[in-house]
């Protein structure tokens, strides 16, 4: 995640590719911070002051959230879920820009663009140091929220790579090797092994290495 999910993170924006993922994967709290009917003014409060505080490189406490609201637990707890369904939205919300930006960057067609805004994800996710800060501060739960069925985090990436690879095989540029949903599953996956590999292997995360692993797979180079 880069300045730009920093910076566009308050501002109006068009909506773009990173917006598709809670549509596609909604949640009980993505629909509460939504305008309209299934709206909660207090669940977006909470929300805005929890990615704050996440964007500032410090902990989201639950505690301390309440109290900068003026709150009791009980009711911030009503509105937004428990911690780990703040943070997946916190998370989710800084990439929607980032994943929106690496789109407008991934020039060409096919393979050639998936691997392009692929990679550019992974680097934003690499240089961006408030997300460093949390892989640092609490990698067990980080991985947890990022890469498993926990939390709405995997399932959007996941959601919105499909989509993105169907629209570039119906447009005739890509032929898939695998079902759509299965082939986003294992670049998602590549993907993550790049970006966290500081937290599964000891390695140095790598931008890099995931473009050549993408390309292997969408190019077979």
């Amino acid at each position: 995640m880069t300045s730009t999910a920093t910076s566009t993170a308050t501002a109006p924006r068009v909506p773009g590719l990173g917006d598709l993922g809670a549509a596609l994967a909604p949640s009980r709290l993505s629909r509460r911070l939504e305008q309209g009917p299934d709206g909660h003014p207090d669940a977006l409060r909470a929300f805005l002051l929890a990615r704050k505080t996440f964007v500032a490189g410090e902990r989201v406490d639950m505690g301390d959230l309440a109290a900068s609201l003026g709150v009791d637990r009980t009711s911030l707890f009503r509105w937004v879920g428990n911690r780990d369904a703040l943070l997946s939205e916190v998370l989710w919300s800084l990439a929607v820009p980032t994943l929106t930006h690496a789109d407008t960057l991934a020039a060409g067609r096919g393979a050639d663009r998936v691997v392009a805004l692929l990679t550019e994800f992974v680097d934003a996710l690499i240089s961006a140091d408030y997300f460093r800060a949390f892989l640092r501060r609490e990698p067990a739960r980080a991985l947890r929220l990022l890469t498993t069925k926990e939390s709405q985090v995997q399932r959007r990436y996941v959601a919105v790579t499909e989509h993105v690879l169907r629209a570039e095989s119906e447009a005739g540029c890509l032929t898939l090797g695998l079902p759509a949903h299965d082939l986003a599953y294992l670049l998602v996956r590549i993907s993550e092994s790049f970006t966290y590999a500081d937290l599964v292997t000891g390695e140095e995360p790598s931008a890099e290495r995931a473009h050549a692993a993408f390309s292997y797979v969408l190019r077979g180079t």
